[in-house]
């Protein structure tokens, strides 16, 4: 199978230079500020994801990189070349889209290969050329069907082949897996991950689903308000997340204010210890249980702690059966967790200027 490379850069363009550049980006709509001031680059070959809730900024970003939004202020390059009032289809990018917008009377290969019939190629290279990436994206054999007889998921695939066929340096995609069921949407995480890392093209993704960021990117810019509050590796997101809302939106979290500071720290560093359990090197607080719930493979504690506010705790079901479990409710308890798990977060206010 041969290699499947990005088209070659504009002349002028750096080699180092990140695949995408963001300066100072600003958009507004009437007296709504979509983009306030995005600052971000973003590397040759990551995974990247724009990840917040809706109206966050993250989407409208993403449409200005593709060139459908202009910004009111700012500057976007792409592998070092100023594309800010490029138009859209003279950029060296593609959008793969939650509807996927599959021509319905085309074969998935017509569909494939129709950017590269616009393009003027001969019928002979684009079959060639659309039959390689369905191959790559896990469809060979099924370039002959039309896309109402595909499931979901497979529609999906045929929508991002069209995208990398015309090899692109920078792939969008706005939500891609969102239409899917979450058995689904979990098994093409994996899948979206691996044809990343094999066609070895610049991802951009939007998403608001935690999980689904912190499964597949190499980094993650997390949006709120128009701004970009933090940007991290997946690990460092979750461990040490940078404010309130990021430590609240990213995972469940433990907000605590101990010795005048904010502090959070994640339901499964905490400890149910009990009378007698060894707590050595770990900070206690005694509490009682206000609820319990049994989720299957763990059970979720919601502990009233005595010095004031209350933890979610997880413990796995190793051993416990739920009918015991539903009888701790009330139960006085000491929780423990290493001083490390309680990470420092600030407050965000709507109008701070926050840095990555």
């Amino acid at each position: 199978m041969a290699t499947l490379a990005p088209t070659a850069p504009e002349t002028g363009a750096g080699a180092d230079a990140p695949a995408v550049r963001l300066m100072g980006i600003r958009r507004v709509y009437g007296d709504v500020v979509a983009v306030a001031g995005v600052d971000l680059d973003i590397a040759a070959g990551e995974f990247f994801t724009l990840l917040g809730p809706s109206g966050s900024g993250k989407t409208t970003t993403l449409r200005v990189i593709a060139g459908f939004e202009r910004p009111d202020a700012g500057r976007v390059e792409l592998q070092g070349i100023d594309v800010t009032r490029v138009a859209p289809a003279q950029r060296a990018v593609n959008t793969v889209f939650q509807d996927y917008a599959l021509f319905p009377h085309m074969t998935v290969v017509e569909n494939v290969e129709y950017g590269l019939r616009v393009k003027g190629m001969s019928r002979r290279d684009r079959r060639a050329r659309a039959q390689d990436v369905l191959e790559r994206v896990r469809l060979p054999g099924l370039g002959d069907r039309k896309p109402v007889q595909l499931s979901g998921g497979q529609r999906q695939r045929v929508a991002l082949a069209r995208a990398i066929v015309n090899r692109p340096r920078v792939l969008l995609l706005d939500e891609p897996l969102g239409a899917l069921d979450l058995k689904l949407r979990e098994e093409m995480q994996t899948e979206l991950k691996s044809i990343q890392g094999d066609v070895g093209i610049t991802f951009v993704y939007v998403t608001h689903d935690q999980d689904e960021a912190l499964t597949m990117s190499n980094r993650i810019a997390v949006f709120n308000e128009g701004r970009i509050v933090q940007v991290s590796g997946p690990t460092e997101l979750y461990e040490h997340p940078a404010t309130e809302f990021v430590a609240g939106f990213v995972g469940v979290s433990n907000l605590l204010e101990r010795d005048g500071n904010r502090c959070t720290i994640r339901p499964e560093k905490i400890r149910l210890l009990g009378e007698g359990v060894p707590a050595e090197g770990l900070h206690t607080e005694r509490g009682r249980i206000a609820d319990v719930a049994y989720v299957g493979m763990v059970t979720r504690y919601t502990v009233a702690l005595e010095a004031g506010g209350e933890v979610q705790v997880v413990r796995q079901n190793l051993e416990e059966l739920p009918g015991e479990i539903a009888s701790e409710k009330g139960r006085e308890v000491i929780v423990g967790w290493r001083p490390e798990h309680m990470v420092p977060v600030r407050t965000q206010t709507n109008n701070e200027e926050e840095s990555p």
